[in-house]
């Protein structure tokens, strides 16, 4: 049987990688993304399987959770993958910190990155529960110290996905569904802020970046039976970068 997973934030980067990824290894997956589609998503299937959504739209979780059931015959979700995430700059993409941050901002980043990702679990709980299901949550280096090119409310944002990774582990365990993280570091996209080559160097042991491919096998790797026991965790993907 065909295993379905959800996927928000495909449309680059690490999304669109762990898209072809999850593809290759006979996954149907279905895409989330507050864009239309656009064409350059050449994965098979991909205008069928694309829901546009804005998740910083907490009211509109219900109409997506509902599209996504209304395309699962079987009632199951194997995966679901929370990969979105948004990151606003200042001026000329200046970090954004506690001064500079106001509450607008706050309240779209914690709707996208954290906010909507627990109503988006609650929402499919019944297609989560009856697959069995393994819950992977995109969090971030700057969740766990300070970035110098993430702003304030991404990090946060980020530290609280960490935790309500733990929590969801926590309360869905007993059901079959396994929640996890993982946390990567600078990983080479076209959305890199200037300065990060010399962050690698100073920061990063294995002084290069990382690569989406590298990200996105992990991701696999946490929806399939090969971590059947791996639960509540958080992975880093960052070449050492946190020790």
């Amino acid at each position: 049987m065909t295993r379905t997973c959800l996927l928000t934030g495909a449309s680059r980067g690490i999304g669109h990688a762990t898209v072809k990824i999850l593809q290759r290894e006979g996954w149907r997956v279905l895409t989330v993304s507050r864009q239309p589609f656009s064409e350059e998503c050449r994965w098979p299937g991909a205008r069928e399987s694309h829901i546009q959504a804005d998740l910083s739209d907490l009211s509109a979780i219900p109409a997506l959770a509902a599209d996504v059931r209304s395309r699962l015959p079987d009632g199951e979700l194997a995966a679901l993958v929370n990969n979105a995430g948004i990151s606003p700059k200042g001026a000329e993409g200046a970090r954004l910190g506690v001064a500079a941050t106001d509450a607008g901002t706050w309240a779209q980043v914690l709707n996208v990155n954290l906010v909507s990702i627990a109503l988006l679990v609650q929402e499919l709980l019944p297609e989560l529960t009856k697959a069995r299901a393994s819950v992977v949550n995109v969090t971030s280096i700057a969740g766990s110290r300070v970035h110098p090119f993430a702003g304030v409310a991404y990090a946060a944002s980020k530290a609280g996905l960490a935790a309500l990774t733990r929590e969801l582990a926590h309360e869905f365990g007993p059901l079959g569904i396994r929640s996890n993280a993982i946390s990567p570091g600078e990983i080479a996209t076209s959305i890199l802020s200037p300065g990060t080559d010399g962050l690698v160097q100073r920061e990063v042991p294995l002084q290069r970046l990382g690569t989406t491919e590298e990200v996105a096998r992990t991701i696999h790797f946490l929806c399939t039976d090969a971590s059947s026991y791996i639960n509540g965790a958080e992975i880093h993907i960052n070449g050492g970068q946190h020790v």
